[in-house]
C-alpha cells in the first residue's frame, strides 16, 4: 500500500463543454479519493452530439512523450485507465502504458460506437487495435455495440434476453481470463444496469436500477468513472457496478426532475459528495 493516494493514468479525451470523458473523470476520481493523472488523447471544443461542428485537436504526438516523462520521474500508478483513442498510434502509446505498468489494474473502455453505430472517426483498423488493447485490460466495460465489435460479429445478430446478455459477458472474458462489466444492459422493461463477469471469482452477476426515460450524454463516462475508483479503493467488482449504476440512475433523475438540457450531460457535480468515502452510498 503506497504511503500516498492512489493514482490512475486517465488516457482520455477532453470536451470543454458538455460532461463526458475527462470533464467526468476528474472530479469523480478526485472525489473518491483518487489522485488523476490525465492525458489527453484528443481536445473536443465540445461533445460530438448535436452540438454543430466540432473543433478537434488531435494529440497522438503527446501521449508516447508524456508516458517517457513518467519513466523517467520514476512513477506509479495503481491503474491505467483508457477510453476513446483518435488514432492507432495512439492505440500503439497506449498498449505502451500497459505494458510499462503491468502491476497496474488496467481498465479499458472500448470507446468504438453506440446504437449499432461505429463512431465515423473509427476505422477497421482501429476497431481491431481496440480489441487487441482490450485484450492486455483486466476489467472492459463496453456497451452492447462495442461488444459486438470486439467479438466480431454484426450488431443485430447479438442474442437477446438475459441468457444472451449473460452469453455475451462470458464470451467477452476470453475464457475467464479478464473481467467484463456490459453496460446498457437492461433485464427486464424499466430497468437498466449491467452484467458484470468477475474473473477472479468465475461469476456472472447482473446489476440492475430503475431506468430513467431520457436519453442523456455521458452516462457511460460517468458510470465507468465510479466503477473504477470503487475498483481502485478495493471494492468487487458487482459492487462497483452496482454503486456506479446507482449514481448514475441518482444522477438522471436530479437531471430529468430539473429539465435540464439533455445534451449537456447528466447534472452530476451537486451528487458528488455521494462517493466520499466514508459517505452512504446512493
Amino acid at each position: 500500500m503506497p504511503d500516498r493516494p492512489k493514482r490512475v493514468a486517465a488516457i482520455h479525451d477532453l470536451s470543454g463543454f458538455g460532461r463526458c470523458s475527462l470533464s467526468v473523470i476528474l472530479p469523480t476520481l478526485s472525489v473518491m479519493g483518487v489522485q488523476v493523472c490525465p492525458v489527453p488523447t484528443t481536445v473536443f471544443s465540445t461533445h460530438t452530439g448535436g452540438l454543430g461542428s466540432v473543433e478537434q485537436r488531435d494529440l497522438s504526438d503527446f501521449t508516447l512523450p508524456c508516458l517517457k516523462h513518467y519513466r523517467r520521474l520514476g512513477l506509479e500508478f495503481e491503474c491505467v485507465y483508457s477510453g476513446f483513442l483518435s488514432s492507432q498510434e495512439q492505440i500503439d502509446h497506449c498498449l505502451k502504458f500497459f505494458s510499462t505498468y503491468q502491476d497496474a489494474l488496467a481498465v479499458v473502455d472500448p470507446v468504438m460506437g453506440d446504437y449499432g453505430r461505429v463512431y465515423q472517426t473509427y476505422t477497421a483498423a482501429m476497431c481491431s487495435g481496440m480489441a487487441r488493447l482490450a485484450e492486455l485490460a483486466d476489467v472492459i466495460t463496453p456497451n452492447l455495440t462495442e461488444a459486438a465489435l470486439l467479438l466480431g460479429q454484426p450488431y443485430e445478430t447479438l442474442p437477446a434476453g438475459e441468457a444472451g446478455l449473460r452469453e455475451i459477458t462470458e464470451r467477452l472474458s476470453l475464457g475467464g481470463r479478464r473481467s467484463v462489466v456490459l453496460t446498457g444492459a437492461s433485464l427486464a422493461p424499466g430497468r437498466t444496469g449491467a452484467v458484470c463477469f468477475d474473473a477472479r471469482t468465475g461469476k456472472t452477476e447482473a446489476v440492475q436500477t430503475a431506468y430513467v426515460a431520457h436519453e442523456f450524454h455521458g452516462t457511460g463516462d460517468v458510470f465507468s468513472s465510479v466503477l473504477t475508483g470503487a475498483l481502485v479503493r478495493g471494492e468487487s467488482l458487482s459492487s462497483a457496478a452496482g454503486e456506479a449504476a446507482a449514481f448514475v440512475r441518482a444522477c438522471a433523475e436530479r437531471t430529468a426532475a430539473e429539465d435540464l438540457p439533455m445534451r449537456e450531460g447528466v447534472d452530476f457535480e451537486p451528487l458528488l459528495g455521494l462517493l466520499i468515502p466514508g459517505k452512504e452510498t446512493v
